[in-house]
């Protein structure tokens, strides 16, 4: 069975982006030690995001988590197509 790349990419950018960083910033603007190092370690890995607790620097860490969510998903689920050919056609 092969996985439809779009759903996949799709998700995995919702996920990663919206889940992961945008609501973890939210929390983390509420309640402030909430998410820290997390966020620290996140602007580490993406150049334009600093954790400064500013509503502009998290929707650019969004951004960041929702390509790299996207990306991530796009590499996922084209192994995993990959390998369920291989394994259907007793490759």
């Amino acid at each position: 069975m092969r996985l439809s790349l779009k759903s996949v990419v799709l998700a995995a950018a919702l996920v990663w982006g919206v889940y992961g960083i945008f609501l973890t910033g939210v929390m983390n603007l509420i309640l402030p030690p909430f998410g820290e190092h997390f966020l620290m370690t996140m602007s580490s890995v993406y150049p334009g995001y600093h954790m400064s607790r500013t509503l502009p620097d998290l929707l650019v860490g969004t951004g960041y988590g929702l390509a790299d969510g996207a990306v991530g998903g796009l590499l996922f689920g084209g192994l995993y197509n990959f390998f369920a050919v291989k394994t259907q056609t007793g490759n």
